[in-house]
């Protein structure tokens, strides 16, 4: 129950952090960062629409097309946030009135990218979604079998270029250090902020080097693996360290191995499940 409401606090803030950089900065600043939010900043420009009646009315209309395309379980949990987004739209459209951003432009975009990357990942480390467009790339992976990855190119990668069209190259830019911002940090913000290192060793030193972590005080795990190409069986470790201490454990297994085989991977979030299953059982 505990970690029900956390999740509910989290969802709210980072929709109110999201809507706060759409009026404080994209929309004032004409930055076009694809989404239906990125589509009604050009309509309001165009057309003078009032983009949070857009947003709503465009994400009203995905719900729908969701429910009928994807179903009740894949559109679940994007309703509360396809609504409650534009509100959010609506209650802060006034903040550029009396908070008006005085700086470089590209200082801008990166704000508006680190500020509306921690409200979308909030929002999906919540497991909810805000809507728009990610309606239509689960369509059209679906419908169309067309990886995520390349509709999500194709659909926001038209708005933003829509953007780039009506309000210049130079905006065009300065969209896109936004947009990479927003998704490198919400994806950061999803799995979990975590400085240490996964190494994966194969050495036929093994146990040499399973000896000298331990007197850093790392239990490494040995697997079996066998070589893809060789067929050849024989045994890995894997072991997550500290950060400070990568280059101390890297320089030593060259002297204990200097043809030891290293992959090294980000540690993104680390629990022990033992005490992750308690604590769900508890709540």
């Amino acid at each position: 129950m505990k970690k029900k409401g956390m999740d509910y606090f989290n969802f709210l803030l980072g929709l109110i952090i999201t809507a706060l950089s759409f009026n404080a900065i994209f929309s004032p600043n004409d930055l076009v960062t694809g989404g239906v939010s990125g589509l009604a900043i050009i309509l309001k420009n165009v057309f003078s629409l009032n983009e949070s009646l857009f947003i709503l009315i465009m994400n009203l209309f995905l719900i729908l097309l969701s429910f009928i395309c994807l179903g009740k379980e894949k559109t679940k949990n994007t309703i509360l946030g396809s609504i409650l987004f534009p509100v959010f739209v609506y209650l802060t459209q006034d903040i550029s009135s009396w908070f008006h951003l005085e700086m470089d432009p590209i200082l801008i975009a990166v704000l508006g990218g680190m500020a509306s990357g921690l409200g979308y990942g909030l929002v999906f480390r919540s497991n909810f979604t805000t809507g728009g467009t990610d309606i239509l790339n689960q369509m059209t992976e679906k419908y169309f079998k067309i990886p995520m990855s390349k509709s999500i190119l194709y659909i926001d990668g038209s708005i933003v270029l829509a953007g780039g069209f009506v309000f210049g190259i130079t905006k065009m830019m300065y969209s896109l250090i936004s947009l990479s911002l927003i998704s490198i940090i919400s994806n950061r913000i999803q799995l979990g902020i975590n400085h240490n290192r996964v190494l994966y060793i194969t050495s036929k030193k093994q146990n040499q080097i399973k000896d000298f972590l331990q007197t850093l005080g790392y239990d490494a795990t040995i697997m079996n693996r066998i070589g893809g190409y060789t067929k050849e069986k024989g045994m890995m470790l894997m072991v997550s360290i500290s950060q400070k201490d990568y280059y101390l454990v890297r320089n030593a297994m060259k002297e204990i191995d200097e043809n030891a085989f290293l992959v090294v991977t980000n540690a993104y979030e680390q629990k022990n499940a033992n005490v992750q299953i308690r604590k769900s059982i508890k709540e």
